[in-house]
């Protein structure tokens, strides 16, 4: 039982060091700790993999991460290389500023690339970022550029295939257009 209880805590503790880097919206977030719910988790410190299993639901600030399976995988350097949440869906949100709404991201297998800042949304995509809607096979979503960019996905990859992408995109307020027309 002792093993188990220190097993864990080591787990706890490695991931709380990793996702911290995760966070790179809100500088507040990073400075939030980081809760992580599952109903179990294990290490392999050999490989650099952490893996939590059963309703994970991870936060910390604005940043929440949920799916059946969440998996981090450490470079060689021990530091987070890639984020994979895989659900029916998997879900992200995070409010990349303080004067700018929640971005939300859907999909059967969600990737957070650490060294690109890019979240790669695969398998019944879609992001709703500052009211515009954006779904396809597969969504890169840049965070730090606050870039979307949806197309195809690997063929025998998906089990929803479209043959096409479907944006909608919200009107600007005719308020903000008023204010960059007047000299």
């Amino acid at each position: 039982m002792t093993f188990a209880k220190s097993t864990l805590a080591v787990i706890f503790a490695t991931s709380v060091g990793l996702l911290s880097t995760l966070a790179h919206a809100l500088p507040s977030d990073s400075e939030q700790p980081i809760n992580i719910q599952a109903d179990s988790a294990e290490m392999d410190d050999k490989r650099g993999v952490a893996i939590y299993r059963g309703g994970v639901i991870i936060t910390q600030g604005t940043l929440k991460i949920t799916g059946d399976t969440v998996t981090i995988t450490l470079d060689s350097a021990g530091d987070i290389d890639v984020f994979t949440s895989v659900g029916k869906p998997a879900y992200y949100e995070q409010l990349p500023a303080t004067d700018k709404e929640l971005v939300q991201a859907y999909g059967l297998t969600i990737q957070y690339f650490a060294g690109t800042d890019k979240i790669v949304i695969t398998d019944q995509a879609k992001v709703i970022q500052q009211g515009n809607t954006f779904r396809g096979e597969k969504i890169i979503y840049d965070t730090k550029k606050e870039i979307v960019t949806a197309g195809r996905g690997k063929q025998g990859t998906i089990t929803q295939p479209s043959p096409r992408i479907n944006m909608v995109i919200q009107p600007k307020n005719k308020d903000s257009k008023t204010e960059q027309a007047a000299p």
